[in-house]
């Protein structure tokens, strides 16, 4: 089948950013319900769509299904063409040939939709192939009751094996969501990003802001805590100091934009879509500032440069 036959109805033409949910609902690692409540998390959702960002990204998993439940009762409140991109999670234990589509009601039903404009899948995990798990996305696809098709946290190989299943369908794959930010680029270095530009499939990247690392709010002096901790400890948190530093001089030159702001217009210079998670109002307004200015080629490769020597 020829490229120009594929079905290709990316919802993410013209998405500059997203916004990410996994906070919505989660206690273990957010805190919801202590540090913030469903308050909060409405006020979030209607400060995006006021700023003009439409795609919103969730998953089953997160907060148990509560974040796809916030969703369903607040997209109704708003009139603007909200995108959600969903994901479903390949448990060891989904094992029967409509363990996808059963997922996939599961979540239509919390989201209060009939169709999702994004599906992907979580996690590449066994023992099921990812050969049947695109033949079972191309199902729902062609029912009607998903728009696109992506994954998440696929290499390489996971990547071009994905895509091709869903090819013999005539479907294209349209994302690969994975971590990617100023201390995480491997998919540079992988061949997974020039892979993903060469085959039309757009990189998400969660965490771009590397869970509030890449703010600058913490130091050695004032680590993170909880389940951050570990991977960001104090000695990482010294090494990447001078890279801090230059996010808040680049961001100076550019009218006073924050450490934050740089790292995600970074994020937006390479080609991919951040979905930076958001639990207040406050937090909104700090990704919106990173749209509407650009960071110059060299200050790209500033970046790049003392980011490769503190996280090589």
């Amino acid at each position: 089948m020829s490229e120009l036959s594929l079905k290709n109805n990316s919802p993410l033409e013209n998405i500059e950013i997203g916004t990410g949910t996994w906070a919505w609902g989660d206690r273990l690692v957010w805190g919801y319900g202590n540090k913030y409540s469903g308050k909060e998390v409405e006020e979030t959702f209607h400060e995006a769509v006021s700023n003009g960002l439409r795609l919103f990204d969730t998953a089953e998993t997160y907060g148990q299904g509560k974040s796809e439940s916030y969703l369903g009762r607040l997209i109704p409140t708003e009139d603007a063409k909200i995108i959600i991109a969903s994901k479903i999670m390949p448990f060891p234990w989904r094992l029967g040939k409509h363990a996808l589509r059963n997922a996939l009601l599961a979540s239509l039903k919390r989201l209060s939709l009939s169709n999702i404009d994004l599906y992907q899948m979580h996690w590449p995990l066994p023992p099921v192939s990812v050969e049947n798990w695109m033949n079972q996305m191309a199902d729902v696809y062609e029912d009607g009751l998903i728009s696109a098709v992506g994954v998440s946290n696929y290499n390489l190989t996971l990547t071009r094996r994905a895509s091709d299943a869903l090819k013999k369908r005539g479907i294209s794959m349209v994302s690969n969501q994975v971590e990617y930010h100023l201390l995480e680029k491997r998919i540079e270095k992988n061949g997974l990003l020039e892979f993903c530009k060469e085959n039309g499939i757009k990189v998400i990247a969660y965490s771009p802001l590397a869970m509030g690392i890449l703010s600058g709010k913490y130091t050695p002096e004032n680590p993170p805590r909880g389940a951050r901790a570990s991977r960001y400890n104090r000695s990482l948190l010294e090494k990447i100091q001078p890279l801090i530093r230059l996010m808040k001089k680049i961001g100076m030159d550019h009218d006073g934009k924050t450490a934050s702001q740089v790292a995600l217009n970074w994020v937006i210079s390479k080609g991919a879509i951040p979905i930076p998670g958001a639990k207040n109002a406050n937090q909104v307004i700090q990704n919106v500032g990173s749209l509407g200015w650009q960071l110059s080629p060299e200050e790209v490769n500033q970046l790049d440069g003392i980011s490769d020597k503190v996280v090589s």
